[in-house]
């Protein structure tokens, strides 16, 4: 058979011995969706992956029978994503914990507990954590927890599709504004019924990439797992492959089978049958900035602690009087000028106009009288900005006003300097560029606000035949896969480290402020005018 793979006209002959590794899906199907059923109305629609946007999952209404049909069905893994939640509608009882009937059960991962195959599950009571497992042969009515987290397409294609089942979504956030191209209808916020397209993945005997083979392509073929030595294949890894290995395996060699797509550097440098040598794992610290614009859509990028270019600050902006007082801080006064008039209902309290200038001071509490009674509010004591002198009014903390920081500090910052004595966010320009990068993206941004810290994954890499640098890359970021060579490493001592600015899509920002703030408590809201 012929087929084209990717544009290449691709030949499968009689007798070709092929190790499938897997199963993907190449697109996704969808319908509009009106009470869980597809809309008598609704044409079928191909969604790419990549196709923009946030959905959240639907849970699916029909019960999965036991724990290995589960396992059978359902992305498990140790990433963030393979965590899936069931609750059974009976208890169940085990030797040391009964599940109550409708409790969140988390599967985190499945392997051999006493020569039984069983998942490692968890359910939290009392913010409390308990763990136990529950063997792949215990039967009963297991249905899918609903499910808070907004995804993208790749990543339901890839976690929340589980096998011989559709899935049905809705949609959250576009991210980008509607045109004549997009498939789906104008304003479109609903449910899709997302139908997946699978694709095969193989390797060959005698090709040292990963062939990608639609599962519609009409071929026969025959199982001959038992009677083949399936080590003289080669073995695709994945960047999360790599990564789950332990730190005594590395430095290891490895060649590129399928490379990334991009032209920033190093990804650019990663072709097919590119050499490697992966030095070591570790998770690395960057600080997610976004470009200050008033239009859409914004750039978003990760800055490395070890950028050496300069910065300066910018005036911030703030919403509320809250706002201030969040910002303020004990290293310097917090000097703002009004952009928006708010008229006090309360005479105790100071009404704002446009131009005044405040010194921010503290929060504290004042009685107010509100309907002819005395009530308490907190208040933030401000200095008002005379033309000779300083006058201390009270602002209510819940006026939703308007203010522009006034810069006094002229000083030029490191990155590692700014996120030791400010708090995050915090409004910035390049004053001096990265002169170690031939191309320093960050200098032709008009303004930056640096949002908060992330810690993420990285492997350490160079070129095997020419280890002049070496490179940081994103694990979970980065579509690539290897395999290892048996081959001694020259040295193992890794040459000078390239840390590059990486600019993300607004589709990761999103993934990456979800996932960074699932760990922080919601901020307090500010207080309501009293009633």
């Amino acid at each position: 058979s012929i087929y084209e793979m990717f544009g290449n006209e691709c030949c499968l002959s009689t007798g070709e011995v092929i190790k499938i590794i897997g199963f993907k899906i190449n697109k996704l199907v969808a319908s509009v969706c009106e009470n869980n059923e597809v809309s008598r109305f609704s044409a079928k629609v191909e969604l790419p992956l990549n196709f923009p946007g946030l959905y959240k999952v639907v849970a699916d209404k029909t019960p999965y029978v036991s724990i290995e049909e589960i396992t059978r069905k359902v992305s498990i893994g140790p990433t963030r994503f393979g965590h899936p939640c069931f609750y059974s509608p009976e208890d169940i009882k085990l030797a040391n914990l009964t599940i109550k009937h409708g409790e969140q059960i988390t599967f985190s991962s499945v392997e051999e507990v006493n020569g039984t195959m069983a998942v490692n599950c968890g359910v939290v009571r009392n913010n409390q954590s308990h763990s136990f497992t529950l063997p792949l042969s215990q039967e009963g009515k297991f249905y899918e927890c609903e499910d808070d987290q907004i995804y993208t397409l790749k990543e339901i294609a890839e976690w929340k599709i589980p096998k011989c089942r559709n899935r049905i979504v809705k949609l959250f956030n576009t991210l980008h504004t509607w045109d004549s191209s997009n498939p789906l209808p104008e304003n479109f916020d609903g449910c899709l019924i997302l139908t997946p397209v699978y694709e095969v993945q193989a390797v060959m005997k005698f090709r040292k990439d990963i062939v990608h083979i639609l599962s519609d392509l009409d071929i026969e073929v025959k199982d001959i797992t038992d009677c083949y030595d399936i080590s003289s294949f080669l073995q695709p890894l994945s960047l999360e492959d790599v990564f789950e290995r332990t730190s005594k395996e590395f430095p290891m060699v490895a060649e590129i089978m399928e490379g990334p797509s991009g032209s920033q550097k190093p990804y650019n440098l990663l072709h097919t049958g590119k050499e490697i040598v992966i030095y070591k794992k570790y998770q690395a610290t960057r600080v997610l900035a976004s470009e200050i614009r008033s239009d859409s859509p914004k750039r978003h990028f990760l800055i490395p602690m070890t950028y050496k270019g300069k910065f300066k600050r910018r005036p911030r902006e703030f919403p509320t009087a809250y706002d201030l007082e969040l910002a303020r801080s004990e290293k310097e006064q917090l000097h703002v000028v009004a952009t928006k008039a708010f008229d006090s209902p309360h005479k105790e309290l100071f009404s704002v106009s446009v131009g005044d200038q405040f010194l921010v001071q503290q929060c504290q509490t004042s009685e107010v009288l509100y309907e002819g009674r005395k009530k308490v509010i907190d208040v933030l004591a401000c200095e008002q900005i005379l033309s000779d002198t300083y006058k201390k009014v009270l602002l209510a903390m819940y006026m939703e006003g308007g203010f522009v920081e006034v810069i006094h500090d002229k000083k030029q910052y490191q990155l590692s300097e700014i996120c030791k004595e400010f708090r995050l966010p915090f409004n910035v320009k390049v004053s001096v560029r990265d002169l170690s990068v031939e191309e320093d993206v960050l200098a032709a941004v008009p303004g930056l606000q640096f949002e908060e810290e992330i810690t993420d994954s990285y492997l350490l890499i160079s070129s095997a035949s020419s280890p002049v640098e070496s490179w940081e890359i994103p694990v979970y970021r980065l579509n690539m896969s290897v395999h290892l060579l048996s081959r001694d490493i020259q040295t193992v001592v890794p040459p000078a480290t390239k840390t590059t600015v990486e600019e993300i899509s607004e589709e990761q920002y999103y993934m990456m402020r979800r996932y960074e703030n699932q760990t922080l408590h919601p901020p307090p809201r500010p207080p309501k005018n009293p009633t």
